[in-house]
Order: structure tokens, then sequence, then C-alpha cells
């Protein structure tokens, strides 16, 4: 009786630990908070607005450059008072030259400026038609002259902002001055000359690169570039939506710091896919987890 009560009891346990084995998976599917999919990164679509640029490679010029000589001939410079790279006032004395007939007359400067070159040295003659004692960079202004593709060209317009890195001096800030009229024939590259606001010293000849803001975009909900993809049918988006994967045919617009502008095709507010890819499908069950909640 006792054995038979052992065996009776072992095989219940047996039994109920079997039936708790596959009654398991079933609870877990039926459990509405258990994990279901793949889990993906999304973030909300938002409205931004997008700059609509243009890049331009160029060299930095003297803007006005002033050229200082002596009003007669037959002078001799008896002594030298600035040098290039000085920084002068407009009517400081630049040089004394010493008059054949005898006394002195001094050189001034006409306009303020950064002395960009200089051929003045002590016991040279000085003429009012030879080469110039100083050479003067006007105010100390200098310009990004660059050249652009021909399909660039009538997007420019004068005063349109710019930010501008040059080689050796960081980043300065300019505005377009004045856009060429004609291009190159071979190459098919047309002139901007862009004014540089800054206090900073510039190299002339120093090369530099200039972004222009041609204008900008309001309207388009930003996404992550690696949100998009591209086929034969356009651009789509993938959005989670009650926790399933759906994909939209999109418009794309501009593009900036690695978003670009979506036009149409989703709203705001949708949850988009941070990372778009072949493995999801359309109506794959997912485990949305939001960016800045966990996600990457």
């Amino acid at each position: 009786m006792i054995d038979f009560t052992a065996r009776a009891f072992s095989r219940n346990l047996f039994t109920a630990a079997l039936l708790l084995l596959f009654a398991h998976p079933a609870r877990a599917a039926d459990d509405p908070d258990a994990p279901k999919g793949a889990a993906v990164t999304v973030l909300k679509a938002a409205k931004t607005c997008f700059a609509n640029v243009a890049e331009v490679s160029g060299i930095v010029i003297a803007r006005e450059e002033s050229a200082v000589r002596p009003e007669r001939q037959g002078l001799k410079v008896a002594e030298v008072l600035a040098d290039p790279g000085d920084t002068v006032t407009a009517g400081q004395t630049l040089a004394r030259l010493i008059l054949p007939e005898g006394g002195s007359v001094n050189v001034q400067a006409p306009v303020a400026g950064v002395i960009s070159a200089s051929t003045a040295t002590v016991g040279a003659m000085a003429s009012g038609r030879g080469e110039a004692l100083f050479n003067i960079i006007a105010r100390s202004e200098y310009d990004l002259v660059g050249m652009v593709p021909t399909e660039t060209l009538p997007k420019l317009a004068v005063k349109q902002l710019a930010a501008i890195h040059i080689i050796g001096a960081g980043d300065v800030q300019g505005i377009v001055r004045r856009v060429g009229p004609t291009v190159e024939p071979n190459s098919q590259l047309g002139q901007v000359f862009i004014g540089i606001t800054t206090n900073r010293r510039l190299l002339v000849n120093s090369s530099g690169r200039a972004t222009i803001t041609i204008d900008q975009s309001c309207g388009g909900l930003a996404v992550p570039l690696t949100a998009v993809l591209y086929g034969t049918g356009g651009a789509v988006v993938q959005v989670v939506k009650r926790d399933r994967v759906e994909t939209k045919s999109v418009e794309v617009g501009l593009m900036s710091g690695g978003n670009v502008e979506i036009k149409s095709g989703i709203s705001e507010g949708d949850d988009v896919v941070a990372r778009a890819g072949a493995l999801l499908r359309e109506g794959d069950p997912v485990r949305p987890i939001m960016v800045g909640k966990g996600g990457s």
C-alpha cells in the first residue's frame, strides 16, 4: 500500500511538471506585457528648419590695396618708419625722403590698414612712377574669392551669409558681396566674392572654405539619414504603429547635420525607426525603444 501510494505520487508530480513545461509558453503568449518581436530604436518625427547651402573653396585676397609713392621724382629714402605686417592709421608717417635740393619730405599712409608689402630701404631712390614704396590693405578688409559651378551661380545673391574656415586662422563670418557675371569656358565655374568679417590679421593667398546659406526650409520633418531607405520605387521610411512595422513612401528634401527633411509621407509625432533596414518588413512585430530611454 505504501509502495503504491509513492508510485502514484511520483506519477502525479511528473504529470504536473509536464503541464507546467508546456503551459508556460501559452501563458507567455497571452501575457500582454511579454516581449514580442525584435527591439528597435525609434524617435519622434519633429518639424525643424533646414538650411539650403552652397559650398565654396577659394583664397583670401585684399579687398582693396592702396599703393604709396612720392609725388615727385629724384627722392632718396632717408628713414623707414614702418614695415610689412604693421597696422597703420591714415596720415601716419611711413618713411622720410630727402629732396634733391635739400630738406626732406614725409611719406604718409593715405588710408588705415595693414602694410602688405614694402620696397622702401634706406639710400634707395623713390619715384612717383616707379614701384610703390608701400602697399596697404585698405581698412584691413579681406575677401574670400572662390569658384562655384554654373548651376549654383543663379542661387547666390548679395548679402547672403556665409560661415568661413580659413587655414591657419580658424572660423570667421562673411557675407556675399559680389557674384561674377561670367564663367570660365573650360571649367564652367564662376566667381563669388565673400566679404570676411573679422578683426584678425589674415594672410593674403591663404586657402579657405565657405558655406553660404542660400535659404531655409522650415515646413518639413527631420529624421536621421539612417532612417531613409532608397529603392527603385523611391525613398521610404519605416514607422512603428501598435508595435508593428509600417513602411511609408516619403518625399525627401534638404539634408543637414546628419538629418534629412521629409516633405510628405509621414506625420509629426510618428515613431520612426532610427536605423531602417531590409530585415524589418511590413507588419513585423517589434518592441520600440525610444531614443533617450534605453535606445542608442
